[in-house]
């Protein structure tokens, strides 16, 4: 199930109107008793519909989930489409200078405190999630891979795990580095993070940065899965491809934590119908 409406940011872009989508696996409606962990993503209107994507292709995340009977939320939010470059701006934490965009005043940290402080409470208050850390998430592509790698550190005590499909580290990495650097980390945080092999023309120079953000992330204690995609490249059609590892690094451990509590239970039931005499 999907829903969509209309939504003001107002600190970003006052009364101008985008869409919010939201994903709800299908098992709520036999089991309105169920929760689910919440995987927030930047770029919602290319998550879910070639209809409404940019270029007319999208992650085909609803069928994905459908298909494998995930049970996990979607809550994705679509971006600034300002000529003014509104969505590098939203989906930078920090200035830079492009030689093709000029300088960009990042807006980022106000991006990510609407995402935590406005959106996620709502969605808390009014859909069956599991609002706790652990089964908080953030997601994206590009500039949205940007900030989810950014969100995961900067906001750690709100994620617990980030997917980073091809994320333009290139806009400052030194600062990125640092940031991963300082943060004291949750034992408990999970990255998936790729780069696809036919991204850029500089793809050598674009390399040696995403290994050092990976590798700064391991010796940060983060358990990340980090993939170079063979024929990867920089669209939706190459992400989507992606999601079966990017959402399994993100549920290994929810997966992981229902199969223990079965397994508890098939243990008690057991000894539930031992007979009196064999009973511990």
């Amino acid at each position: 199930m999907i829903k969509f409406w209309d939504i003001q940011i107002p600190p970003l872009t006052g009364k101008e109107k985008r869409k919010v989508y939201v994903y709800v696996p299908d098992s709520y409606e036999d089991d309105p008793g169920l929760r689910y962990p919440v995987l927030y993503m930047f770029d919602g209107h290319n998550v879910f519909f070639d209809t409404h994507a940019t270029y007319g292709k999208s992650w085909g995340m609803k069928e994905y989930l459908d298909n494998n009977e995930v049970q996990l939320m979607v809550v994705a939010v679509e971006c600034n489409h300002s000529p003014d470059h509104g969505r590098l701006k939203e989906y930078s934490p920090y200035d830079f200078s492009d030689d093709i965009y000029g300088h960009i005043k990042g807006k980022g940290d106000i991006t990510l405190d609407w995402y935590i402080k406005t959106l996620k409470p709502y969605i808390d208050a009014n859909y069956p999630t599991l609002p706790d850390r652990e089964f908080t998430y953030i997601g994206g592509s590009s500039m949205g891979g940007l900030m989810s790698l950014y969100a995961v550190f900067a906001r750690n005590d709100v994620f617990s795990g980030a997917m980073s499909m091809s994320p333009s580290i290139w806009v400052a990495p030194r600062k990125l580095k640092e940031l991963i650097k300082n943060t004291e980390v949750d034992h408990v945080t999970d990255l998936y993070i790729d780069f696809g092999e036919y991204e850029t023309s500089a793809y050598y120079d674009k390399l040696s940065l995403f290994f050092d953000i990976v590798n700064t992330a391991y010796r940060k204690g983060v358990c990340v899965n980090s993939r170079m995609v063979p024929e990867g490249s920089h669209c939706e059609a190459s992400w989507e491809k992606q999601l079966p590892f990017a959402i399994q690094t993100l549920m290994y451990r929810v997966d992981r934590l229902e199969e223990e509590l079965a397994r508890e239970a098939r243990e008690n039931q057991i000894k539930c119908d031992l007979p009196e005499e064999d009973a511990v």
